[in-house]
């Protein structure tokens, strides 16, 4: 089945650090696969901005290198490098004085009719200063859209401070919060699933779900980020926004429709519904750990401290937490969060476990009846598992067998699905904020993160250590064990 390819209108993108890791990983390769695929249009143009002195010339080179390093290149291909590397300008800049930005709003004004689009692939701290010029020199005018990438701060202070420096230059309707666990192909049809079939809707709240896990686990330490990642750790760099945003999809009302804000208002009604979690029971509904020397991926691997550097530290790389929601819908159902770095396997999926069956029909003979489970894998291989009671064929009486009814989107579309960044651009362009955050959503995570992260720091207990390549401290087991439940690890069922 071929993917159907809507052509977006005419745009500028400027990408303020076109130099980094990210615009070299995600953003070059996803534009030239949504050129490829012929979803750009001809007068788009792609602007690369940094402090870095760079010809047009040396950053198309650069650009090339990133797209044989992290593009999944053919033969075929090499016209089309060359094609979209025409596309592919520079401007040398400074985001904290004024050099610069003169040439780059000469620039912007050469492409009239196209909508301009900034990229902040920044730290976070140049956010503020960026959008100030930018409005200083007339580029936020008109259509003109903002994306900023996370962490959007570090506590709910510093995440108002930031919204209203972007706020200085750009209205709420055009500044787009990226997450890019929501343009995963999988996490959209979480809400196909609950909102296309009359199978599951009837049967998504509290009186037929048992539990809810949310898993999200790394096989890799700290590759390049130590200084970010020890200042941050797994709670504010995964938490806060993939995994909660992840919750809110799976936990939402049906919206009216799904316009923008009709999504987003439901999403913070659940952010707003979480039972909260302070020092009075911190203990009992988290986990915090950090990961130790042990053996991943079938070789050595080090101690986060070795990774680090350092001698001590704090900071987490392990987050486990059974949430509540109290609304109707919800309440009693555990929300089981996990993630954390140097983990067994490379893994995030859903988890709903449906209750068990009031009573069996079957006799002891037949075997033991497994509870249903609608098994969401966002990566490595996105797909949706269903696992099912059957019976086991063949002659010799009733024997139960719990099986999956598996589908992998690569085997049954026959098509590659997109980079979570190339829909997200585009996204952008075509002025969609679905799967954006929304200021009120990002401050209202906060809220729920802030008292945990401030229990955690007025506690005298260190993170507990777990073994590189293993699934983390055993207290996380313990926690959810205590509620009679194990932790879903996939290939179960």
């Amino acid at each position: 089945m071929a993917a159907r390819i809507i052509a977006v209108a005419p745009f500028d993108l400027v990408v303020f650090g076109a130099t980094g890791d990210l615009a070299q990983r995600k953003l070059i390769p996803a534009l030239f696969n949504r050129d490829r695929h012929g979803q750009v249009p001809p007068e788009a143009r792609i602007i690369g901005a940094s402090r870095r002195a760079m010809t047009e010339k040396q950053f198309r080179d650069f650009a090339r290198t990133a797209l044989a390093q992290h593009a999944k290149l053919t033969d075929a291909d090499k016209a089309l490098v060359e094609s979209f590397l025409e596309r592919l300008t520079y401007v040398t800049l400074d985001a904290e004085d004024e050099s610069g930005w003169d040439a780059l709003a000469a620039l912007m004004a050469t492409g009239k009719g196209n909508i301009p689009v900034y990229y902040l692939a920044t730290g976070p701290d140049l956010f503020g200063p960026i959008c100030a010029r930018l409005k200083s020199h007339g580029l936020a005018e008109n259509d003109a859209r903002v994306v900023i990438e996370k962490p959007i701060g570090k506590d709910g202070d510093s995440a108002r401070a930031l919204n209203d420096a972007v706020a200085m230059a750009f209205p709420e309707s055009r500044v787009y919060r990226i997450d890019h666990y929501l343009g995963k192909e999988t996490v959209q049809n979480l809400m196909a699933l609950r909102f296309a079939n009359s199978m599951f809707e009837p049967l998504w709240n509290a009186a037929h779900i048992d539990n809810v896990q949310i898993t999200v686990a790394e096989t890799l330490g700290l590759q390049g980020r130590a200084g970010y990642y020890d200042t941050a750790g797994a709670m504010r760099d995964m938490v806060q926004n993939h995994l909660l945003q992840l919750l809110c999809l799976i936990a939402m009302e049906p919206p009216p429709t799904l316009h923008a804000d009709s999504v987003r208002d439901e999403k913070l009604k659940i952010l707003k519904s979480l039972d909260p979690i302070t020092v009075a029971n911190v203990n009992q509904l988290t986990v915090r750990g950090q990961y130790r020397a042990g053996v991943s991926g079938g070789a050595s691997a080090p101690s986060y401290l070795e990774d680090l550097g350092a001698p001590e530290s704090r900071t987490e790389t392990f987050v486990a937490i059974k949430a509540g929601i109290g609304n109707w819908r919800w309440a009693g159902v555990p929300f089981y969060l996990r993630t954390g770095k140097r983990l067994a396997t490379r893994l995030s999926d859903i988890v709903i476990t449906f209750r068990v069956i009031p009573h069996s029909v079957f006799d002891a003979s037949a075997g033991g009846i497994e509870p249903n489970r609608l098994v969401i894998r966002l990566q490595p291989d996105e797909g949706v598992k269903l696992c099912i009671m059957i019976k086991d064929p063949g002659p010799g009486g009733m024997r139960l067998q719990y099986i999956p009814l598996d589908m992998s989107f690569a085997d049954s579309f026959g098509v590659e699905n997109p980079d979570a960044y190339e829909r997200l651009i585009m996204d952008v362009v075509r002025g969609n904020q679905t799967l954006f955050m929304r200021r009120d959503e990002v401050e209202a995570a906060w809220n729920w993160v802030d008292p945990i992260l401030d229990a955690w720091k007025g506690s005298l207990d260190a993170p507990k250590p777990y073994a590189a390549g293993t699934w983390g401290p055993s207290a996380s087991v313990a926690m959810i064990e205590r509620d009679g439940r194990t932790w879903y690890d996939d290939g179960e069922g």
